[in-house]
């Protein structure tokens, strides 16, 4: 048994390719599991509508290649938020969460990460709060009942940038079925501009974080840097945090951004990756 996985977040691959392309793909770059994206984009939501012919496909295509796809991105909350002003939207989340949960559920997914958002594209108040915690408290309900996972993502805006934030909705709901599937890049963003320790808030969640994002960051940036390209995320200190909790499932998370070589890019970025993990291995 392999002592932890290393989870390839699918937008690392080309959109061009196909899930079962991305799968075989995963595996030939020596990644463990593919992480699959439920984003706010009308093709990625349509996801949670296959049938039953394509889910199949996609089960066979994840057996074929020998990689699991157990976590799911779920950012589609970002453009329908559990907080909404919007009473439309709000149904909209929920129906969106509902779907999801079942979706994940028939190609074996465990973990559902969330987006840390009340809103997005809307001004923040005590109602979009209220709001978003109702509606936590739904969503937890019907995770529950299919033993899925909720993980909170922490984001790059100020409602939930940090383990700790996240962890007083965790703590708020109270149910073993929600918890923290951190960002170390984001959460060393925060850290510098709060003036606080990273690992001190990842400790905030022992206990409670399911699996954690690697990513580089760098001070007003979150996305789209290359692993080892002079970013701040202190990848030693935090993973050993984080394996220390028993935390044993970690997903690295970057972009294609068009590259010809991207399959030696995700190759070079799997080796950066566990040269960070292995050490705590024994």
């Amino acid at each position: 048994m392999k002592p932890y996985t290393l989870g390839l977040y699918e937008k690392a691959m080309p959109n061009f390719l196909s899930i079962p392309q991305k799968l075989e793909l995963t595996a030939k770059c020596g990644f463990d599991r593919m992480e699959i994206s439920v984003d706010e984009t009308d093709e990625k939501l349509a996801r949670l509508d296959f049938s039953e012919k394509q889910i199949m496909e996609i089960t066979l295509a994840s057996r074929d290649a020998g990689v699991p796809i157990s976590t799911m991105c779920l950012s589609g909350h970002r453009k329908y938020p559990f907080g909404s002003h919007d009473p439309a939207v709000v149904r909209r989340s929920l129906e969106i969460m509902e779907k999801a949960i079942i979706f994940g559920s028939a190609i074996g997914v465990k973990i559902i990460q969330l987006a840390g958002y009340d809103v997005y594209y809307e001004e923040h108040d005590t109602g979009t709060e209220a709001r978003f915690s109702e509606n936590l408290a739904k969503a937890t309900e019907m995770a529950a009942a299919h033993g899925i996972l909720l993980g909170f993502e922490t984001m790059e805006t100020p409602f939930m940038d940090t383990t700790e934030k996240a962890m007083k909705y965790v703590k708020q709901i109270g149910s073993p079925y929600l918890g923290v599937y951190p960002d170390i890049g984001n959460l060393k963003n925060a850290a510098v501009l709060y003036g606080t320790d990273v690992v001190e808030d990842i400790h905030t969640g022992c206990g409670h974080i399911f699996a954690a994002h690697l990513k580089e960051t760098r001070p007003g940036v979150y996305r789209d840097m290359t692993f080892g390209s002079g970013g701040h995320t202190e990848y030693t200190r935090c993973i050993e945090e984080l394996w220390k909790q028993g935390v044993r499932m970690f997903t690295g998370e970057f972009w294609h951004l068009g590259s010809e070589t991207y399959e030696q890019d995700i190759i070079d970025a799997g080796r950066f990756l566990r040269s960070k993990i292995d050490p705590f291995v024994k």
